[in-house]
């Protein structure tokens, strides 16, 4: 009689789950890869990025959806993509900021852009719902104009449980204004007349992404690039208090675009999504110095090609009906926020130079 050895079912779920989620996810990394060659191809032709890979793979992702219905085998390894892969993206998110970047911006401007950022969110949040928004989308937007544009809607996504649709739609349209901004503000501040160090700090209050942020204050020169980029990173750290307040209200939402997949259960108490405690750890760890210092650009640019992974799993699950059904609202509030936006950074660099 030949020997059978029965392997434990707690063995054999890892294995299960692999194969799970294996079609979809290799699905999405070739999408990000495809992302990651037309960003390329564009800095090529182009001489810059004007779409990063992370909004290319979104959109790269829903021109396959919209040609093409993945089968059932691949939607487990999408649904993981697009938020298991997205949460540790964020806890490595964690490590490119810290509390010595808090202490070097000064009091003055420290509290200015925790004031702007505090204010813009709800605003922008209340533009969104008198435009008609449903309250998940509008909240993306704010979250994604206030603190870091896509990334920033990235990692609330999540939190307030939005639906696919909703977080494709808010991260390509203000992506596309987003670039926008990057253009038109070096001529605000030319017509300014502006200082390269009010400059820097306005265009680290109003530009999303930190490389969008270097080319709108380069015009302004190398003073305008350093106070840009330390305001900006200060706004990234006010992701983590953000998400927090967000995971307390997720429940008070209503129903109207939520993701039921994002979330199995309710979360109970105070208790905030593992993933945002492990941001916050993060930003712990680099402020003790914990994080060796070689390993913080390997960490960056794992956060980085983890997220456009996750977004091209979000676009694999877009509806473009859907989309080009909200574009004239979104469009709407993506503008009016970024009016306000600039607005209250006008406001502070005047208070500061006052």
């Amino acid at each position: 009689m030949a020997l059978q050895i029965s392997v434990p079912q707690a063995l054999r779920r890892p294995h299960q789950r692999l194969r799970e989620i294996a079609p979809g996810l290799v699905l999405s990394i070739g999408v990000a890869a495809l992302a990651e060659v037309a960003a390329r191809a564009e800095q090529v032709a182009f001489g810059a990025q004007w779409l990063e890979p992370l909004v290319l793979a979104i959109l790269i992702g829903a021109m396959v959806r919209t040609f093409w219905k993945p089968q059932w085998f691949f939607l487990s390894g999408i649904s993981f993509s697009a938020k298991t892969v997205l949460e540790i993206a964020i806890v490595l998110l964690g490590a490119s900021v810290s509390a010595q970047t808090l202490l070097s911006v000064g009091p003055a401007l420290l509290i200015g852009i925790v004031a702007v950022v505090a204010l813009v969110v709800p605003g922008a949040y209340l533009l969104g719902r008198a435009l008609g928004l449903p309250a998940r989308m509008a909240l993306l937007i704010a979250c994604g104009n206030g603190i870091c544009g896509n990334s920033a809607i990235a990692a609330v996504a999540p939190v307030i449980e939005a639906d696919s649709d909703d977080v494709s739609a808010s991260i390509a349209f203000t992506a596309v204004l987003g670039v926008a901004v990057v253009l038109l503000l070096p001529l605000l501040g030319h017509a300014l007349t502006m200082g390269s160090v009010h400059y820097g700090i306005l265009s680290g209050l109003t530009v999303y992404a930190v490389p969008q942020v270097l080319a709108a204050a380069a015009p302004m020169g190398h003073g305008a690039i350093q106070i840009g980029t330390l305001v900006k990173l200060v706004r990234v750290l006010m992701l983590g208090p953000i998400t927090v307040v967000l995971s307390l209200v997720a429940s008070r939402l209503p129903e109207e675009g939520r993701n039921p997949n994002v979330s199995g259960k309710v979360r109970k108490g105070l208790m905030p999504p593992l993933f945002i405690l492990g941001f916050l750890a993060m930003i712990a760890a680099r402020s003790a110095g914990v994080i060796p210092h070689l390993a913080l650009a390997p960490m960056g640019q794992g956060a980085s090609i983890l997220t456009v992974i996750a977004m091209a799993a979000l676009g694999l699950g877009v509806d473009a009906r859907a989309v080009a059904a909200a574009g004239p609202r979104v469009i709407a509030t993506v503008t009016l926020s970024l009016v306000l936006l600039v607005g209250l950074g006008l406001g502070l660099v005047a208070l500061l130079a006052g």
